[in-house]
């Protein structure tokens, strides 16, 4: 069976765990953290690099920083991992979905400043499958409606555009080092702050809401209880686990993009003859090959797709489903935004004959992030995928067509 996704190991991530170990230094914010922010403002340009636990928590501290309030207002995609909301929510905020691009799966920004109101605070662009929304026109509908920009950038580790590290556009990026990603440490993330008024508070709010950093810096002789936080920042281990990885990144990054192109070239007669779309990659974008995938023409076609290709012994999933249709969605009124006008109750008959209540959105259109969420397929994407296990894939979605 070729599996969907298996994490790479350099041969280095042991030996620093173990240096982590005995240096004396374990709780994070030691050497290997320092290494890894320092890289990261350096290599990408960020102002301020934080490693966190996850993406997730650099998400949430996004959400302390943008001063969410509640009943603040959020617009962010609907396909999307619920990550990318669920910080918001979680300070208050009413989440806005905005639809899909129709070739790509990407936030369309056309459809941004129709959705702004005056509780309106934060826009989160997700850079799907590491390639880059259209950030200009995100940021000149920030800049005139004077709104924050949260890059979800999770899946987009060293991709640009025009020229700029995605992450470092935005007024804050988020990026997980997940052990589905390009680099990974298991679990782990960074948070990247690009507005100078945000650095001091971040550091802060890093810190279980305590200036210790400043303390331990030398820059005030004692620390205390300043603000709010938590403990978002990450064990020396996940660190040591990542830096083994960043020394490989150029190595890892040109496997991945060799496995992109070699699904692109090998799908393309399929996608000339209308079976299925390929990614496409805008001129203004980059590449990172986090991910390949198919958008199949259907929600049957790409169930029978997925089903032909395990019995072939090949591994594929879908991804993200709409999050406007999700049950916490509809069925929260207080986590409604301002543009879902209104629900119905309607009667669902169970397996065994009982009837529920249940809510459904009425009033909201989202058919790109529909259509991506019933016909996007993820073939098998990792370092250690051989040329040959490639064209196994390859073959099979062709046999599939084939065969009607």
């Amino acid at each position: 069976m070729i599996p969907f996704n298996k994490p790479f190991l350099t041969g280095k991530e042991a030996h620093y765990i173990y240096q982590a170990v005995y240096s004396g230094k374990l709780s994070g914010n030691g050497v290997y953290t320092k290494k890894c922010q320092t890289f990261f403002e350096d290599h990408y340009g960020f102002k301020k690099a934080l490693m966190t636990t996850s993406c997730t928590d650099a998400l949430e501290m996004a959400a302390i920083l943008c001063d969410i309030k509640p009943g603040d207002e959020v617009i962010a995609p609907s396909y999307t991992f619920v990550s990318t909301v669920l910080a918001f929510v979680r300070q208050g905020a009413k989440i806005v979905f905005c639809d899909s691009c129709k070739d790509n799966p990407n936030i369309d920004p056309d459809k941004i400043e129709s959705l702004i109101t005056e509780r309106t605070k934060v826009i989160v662009p997700v850079h799907y499958a590491g390639v880059a929304c259209d950030m200009d026109k995100i940021m000149d509908i920030a800049r005139r409606h004077n709104l924050l920009v949260v890059e979800d950038a999770a899946q987009a580790i060293d991709s640009y555009y025009k020229g700029r590290a995605l992450g470092s556009i935005g007024h804050l990026g988020c990026f997980s080092f997940h052990e589905t990603k390009n680099i990974i440490a298991g679990e782990g993330g960074l948070l990247s702050i690009n507005d100078e008024r945000f650095i001091r508070r971040s550091e802060i709010i890093w810190e279980k809401g305590t200036n210790r950093s400043e303390f331990f810096r030398g820059e005030v002789n004692k620390y205390g209880w300043v603000d709010t936080g938590s403990s978002f920042l990450p064990s020396e281990l996940i660190s040591a686990f990542l830096w083994a990885q960043i020394e490989n990144m150029d190595i890892i990054q040109t496997r991945r993009k060799e496995i992109w192109e070699q699904y692109y070239e090998g799908l393309k007669p399929l996608a000339g003859k209308g079976y299925l779309e390929l990614p496409e990659i805008p001129d203004y974008a980059t590449n990172n090959a986090h991910m390949f995938y198919v958008v199949c023409r259907s929600l049957e076609e790409r169930t029978k797709l997925i089903k032909y290709l395990k019995d072939n012994g090949v591994m594929s999933v879908f991804h993200y489903l709409s999050l406007h249709k999700s049950g916490f969605y509809t069925g929260h009124a207080d986590s409604r935004p301002g543009n879902l006008q209104e629900v119905e109750m309607h009667n669902v008959k169970n397996f065994d004959g009982s009837i529920t209540d249940e809510l459904r959105v009425v009033g909201l259109d989202l058919p790109e992030c529909d259509r991506f969420a019933d016909c996007l397929l993820r073939l098998p994407m990792y370092y250690e995928l051989e040329t040959a296990e490639v064209n196994e894939v390859i073959r099979s979605i062709h046999a599939f067509y084939e065969k009607g």
